[in-house]
């Protein structure tokens, strides 16, 4: 899941950037209101943190042009303003939650997988196909109930393909979901990642199969008999 961090903090946002990380999340960082609407305008993310206190503009402004060119793209809004006007503001701009700085880390990867949750969102509890099962809060999978362990990168695209299980996904979706802009890849890191996930899968016998389309992408589907 590929979030967008608006905030100008440089310590602080190396520091959500890297809880959120840990969590399972791919993050892209900007520090600019300029530079949030560049990113926004170029790439689609599941969830956006902003910042109020940008250093070009006031972070609303960002909110408001996300709404008024009508994407629904959640958005927690993070700042040190305490006043109820200041959050009623934030949310009749259409903020989806509002967490005031200092905070929790696992309060607010709690509160992106609550955004991910709600109706129309992209993260399930628990994802099923066939045998497998993926439980999305505890980043954990079970084949015939019984652990698969997977690094994060495996993790992280099993989960693009069970989301899109039974249609294609190409190798630009599975990158552009899993890992955050200016990260260096081979050319073939989505190829090897997926081999060796299907590697594990069929050794812990799973009944899905990960199909390669060649110049096309990928797709989870059962295995046929």
């Amino acid at each position: 899941m590929r979030l967008l961090l608006i905030e100008d903090n440089d310590r602080l946002a190396g520091f959500i950037a890297a809880g959120l990380g840990k969590a399972g999340f791919a993050v892209d960082q900007v520090a600019t209101a300029a530079d949030g609407e560049a990113a926004l305008r170029s790439m689609r993310y599941e969830v956006v943190i902003l910042d109020l206190g940008l250093p070009d503009a006031d972070g609303l402004t960002v909110l408001a042009a996300l709404r008024g060119r009508g994407d629904s793209t959640s958005v927690i809004v993070l700042t040190a303003r305490d006043g109820v006007g200041d959050r009623v503001a934030g949310l009749n701009q259409g903020a989806d939650d509002y967490l005031l700085k200092p905070f929790a880390m696992e309060e607010l990867i709690a509160r992106v997988r609550v955004q991910l949750r709600r109706p129309g969102g992209n993260l399930g509890l628990c994802l099923t196909q066939g045998n497998l099962l993926f439980d999305t809060v505890a980043r954990q999978t079970r084949v015939a109930g019984q652990p698969l362990v997977l690094t994060r990168r495996e993790l992280d695209a099993l989960e693009v393909l069970m989301r899109r299980a039974g249609r294609v996904v190409s190798k630009v979706a599975i990158e552009e979901a899993i890992y955050a802009f200016g990260e260096e890849l081979e050319s073939n890191a989505i190829e090897v990642l997926i081999h060796r996930l299907r590697k594990r899968l069929q050794s812990a016998g799973a009944d899905v199969v990960i199909q390669t389309l060649r110049g096309v992408g990928y797709l989870l589907a059962d295995k046929t008999p």
